[in-house]
């Protein structure tokens, strides 16, 4: 196996001139170097919405730490060697560092456009709905660029031989690497596997496809398999959170009723497209929250800058969108001398409602869980505080709610086997992350079977050997891998019921499940008693097929498969001689529908509030023209175990209405959505200041508290931070 290295470029935009790797590929241990050069013999590009992302910079570069060319060496230390050797000329070009700098006339370019994706959406009339309104609130919001800081960054082992492409890869989705992989090299499906061990960690950064491609072309021109591990300043430059800016124009009637809103989304989607297409639509769906608006206009867009490419984080486009929705509700509140949980009630979608035209029906109660939430955080109504224990700190209670359209496609198979001992084995591609899906996908095969839990294996993520399996992500695991395992081992029930009725010479409506055995009246049969019948002999087993499709009956038809319901309450305090905020309590509520493991979907939970409480008080990645400033844990702070809340609870509303197994809703991207502005009307009601620029940092919420107050009058404060 040959190690590899990659030679980034370090400017982030220009074009090049001449690349000469003669000297790496004469140094001794060097297998292959790569440059755009051994790519003309096929389509380079690729990328889940857009195919515009090269697997090695061709002509030009378009952020900084874009890969320029890849050796593949006998060791690191000699690859490492190589790239010294190789010489490359660039000509530099005009950055597009920011949004605003995309947008303005007659910029540079990124690619042909610096437009990526436009969303657009309305229905109403909103100049007619702003007219009809008593009081008009027009904000913008900002939400920083953050990256997912996985314990693992990406790695991928490739192999290309004469066979084919073999690639064991971190991935979320390997059934869309396979794809694309076959598509990128010219060969049918089968030939191409993706095998998938447990993952260091994920939350959207290994989603779709990323440095597969490079891995294996570098075999491909080395003729033997090649490591390719990034280090964590490369994985932040290859994938991040969309950055945002959110404009929301809501006219409203004095009693606080919604009548219209207008909202303008801008997002930063990097140097390639990734799936910024979809982050784009998905914010645009989310922006205006879980409230009904007569009148609703929504623009979002995706715009190229030179910066590392966004792509999927958990919840996509949710915190962006929450972000500013939730925190112009408490200012439309506080404005009309409403209380904000009252506001939020008033103008609530309830279950059956259409909050989206053409999509699926809400089916979360989100009036439940924020009235769970308000009584877990000590609500006590508009200007109620609580107490506060020292002169320079105050304390106080926010609220925030939100959906998500999660479960992504519903495209799922599975395949449960039932073996001639009674035991069984379910077969999924979904992919563990660390989210426990190998345990939920057996507790749904044992439960289903009426067999103990450690009679079930499971194997997965291999596209050689498992059902497909779209994606792991949007929170759909359970709900569409486990309403596919559901119904696989239903199909070996009916097999089992056809041998009982057989063997009892009775109906089958006579016959039920219970402890591993079919039982009529007083006598019972074992399943594996029932195989060796079949079989004729202890041999051979039973096969069911759990197919999830489009097609499937009931809210799998539309979208989205489910409205993930995200409520969050804080209690803050804040030290006003600092700036600094400690978040004292936090209570998410989470409608689960059923939880198959609670414990297990508690810590889901709160894993997404933590990520949330990181981009809410300090995360961000900074660039500085094009030159990402902080790549590394040393100037890039993540929340560690002193962030965690004093008090931090998760409440599961479980009413068995989802689509999954056993009426399973998918949940732990929720309060990674609504975590920021419960923050930040915390901080409003204990201070008196609106912050509208994320990180809420000790500085910006210091400065913005000096520049926030006058005569005692409560003043808008946004920040330049």
């Amino acid at each position: 196996m040959a190690h590899a290295k990659v030679l980034s470029s370090p400017l982030p935009h220009a074009r090049i001139l001449r690349i000469d790797a003669s000297k790496a590929r004469a140094l001794p241990g060097v297998f292959g170097v790569l440059t755009a050069h051994e790519l003309g013999d096929m389509d380079p590009y690729y990328g889940s919405d857009i195919k515009d992302r090269p697997i090695i910079a061709i002509d030009k570069v378009r952020y900084e730490g874009e890969p320029v060319a890849a050796v593949a060496a006998v060791d690191l230390e000699t690859a490492e060697a190589a790239l010294d050797l190789i010489d490359v000329e660039y000509e530099e070009l005009p950055v597009i560092a920011t949004m605003n700098d995309a947008l303005t006339d007659g910029a540079a370019t990124v690619h042909q456009s610096n437009l990526c994706h436009e969303s657009h959406y309305e229905w109403g009339n909103t100049e007619e709905g702003f007219a009809e309104a008593d009081r008009i609130f027009e904000d913008t919001f900002t939400f920083p660029m953050v990256y997912h800081y996985s314990l693992e960054p990406h790695t991928v082992i490739a192999r290309y031989d004469e066979l084919g492409i073999t690639v064991w890869d971190s991935a979320q989705h390997p059934f869309l690497v396979r794809n694309e992989l076959a598509r990128l090299f010219g060969l049918s499906l089968n030939r191409v596997q993706v095998v998938v061990p447990y993952v260091g960690g994920g939350f959207g950064s290994k989603s779709y496809i990323k440095i597969e491609p490079l891995a294996v072309a570098l075999s491909r021109e080395a003729k033997r398999p090649v490591k390719l591990a990034y280090s964590v300043e490369q994985s932040a430059k290859t994938v991040r959170r969309h950055a945002a800016s959110i404009t929301l124009k809501t006219g409203v009637r004095n009693d606080g009723s919604f009548v219209a809103r207008d909202c303008q989304i801008r997002l930063d989607t990097g140097a390639y497209a990734d799936n910024g297409n979809r982050v784009t639509d998905r914010c645009a769906d989310q922006v205006p929250g879980p409230y009904l608006w007569p009148h609703l206009t929504v623009t979002s867009k995706g715009l190229y800058t030179n910066t590392g490419a966004a792509g999927s984080f958990r919840a996509i486009g949710g915190p962006q969108a929450a972000w500013a929705s939730e925190s112009q509700v408490d200012m439309i509140a506080d404005a009309l001398g409403i209380d904000p949980l009252e506001l939020r009630l008033k103008n609530l979608g309830a279950p059956g409602d259409v909050i989206r035209q053409g999509k699926n029906p809400l089916d979360a109660d989100i009036a439940t869980g924020l009235k769970e939430a308000a009584k877990g955080v000590g609500w006590a109504g508009r200007g109620a505080k609580p107490v506060t224990q020292e002169k320079e700190t105050k304390r106080g209670i926010g609220l925030a709610c939100s959906v998500l359209n999660a479960g992504a496609s519903p495209t799922s198979t599975a395949l449960v086997r039932l073996h001639a001992d009674g035991s069984a084995t379910a077969m999924v591609s979904t992919v563990e992350v660390g989210q426990g899906s190998k345990g939920v996908m057996a507790q749904i095969a044992a439960e289903e079977l009426c067999i103990p839990l450690e009679k079930v294996g499971v194997v997965a993520s291999d596209t050689a050997i498992v059902p497909y399996d779209r994606s792991t992500g949007a929170s759909r695991s359970t709900t569409l891998v486990g309403l596919a395992v559901q119904l696989g081992a239903k199909e070996i029930k009916q097999q089992l019921l056809d041998l009982a009725s057989k063997h009892f010479e009775a109906p089958e409506d006579k016959l039920a499940f219970a402890d591993s055995s079919v039982v009529f009246g007083q006598e019972s049969i074992t399943y594996a008693q029932l195989i060796r019948q079949m079989f004729g002999g202890p041999a051979g087993e039973l096969m069911g097929r759990g197919y999830v499709t489009p097609q499937t009956e009931g809210p799998l038809k539309g979208l989205p498969v489910f409205w993930e319901m995200a409520v969050v309450g804080a209690e803050v305090e804040v030290n006003e001689k600092t700036g600094a905020i400690r978040v004292l309590r936090l209570v998410s509520v989470s409608d689960i529908g059923k939880a198959i493991n609670p414990k297990q979907a508690e810590g889901q939970d709160e894993g997404a509030a933590m990520q949330g409480i990181g981009h809410t008080l300090f995360e961000e990645l900074i660039y500085e023209d094009g030159q990402l400033l902080n790549p590394n844990l040393v100037d890039y702070r993540v929340p560690s175990f002193e962030e965690v809340p004093d008090g931090f609870e998760t409440i599961l509303i479980e009413n068995e209405d989802g689509p999954g197994p056993f009426g399973a809703k998918g949940i732990g991207e929720g309060p990674i959505a609504a975590v920021a502005p419960a923050i930040a009307n915390a901080v409003f009601q204990a201070t008196g200041v609106r912050i509208k620029e994320l990180p809420l940092t000790p500085e910006r919420v210091w400065r913005a508290l000096q520049a926030g107050t006058s005569g005692g009058h409560k003043v808008d404060a946004l920040t330049e931070g």
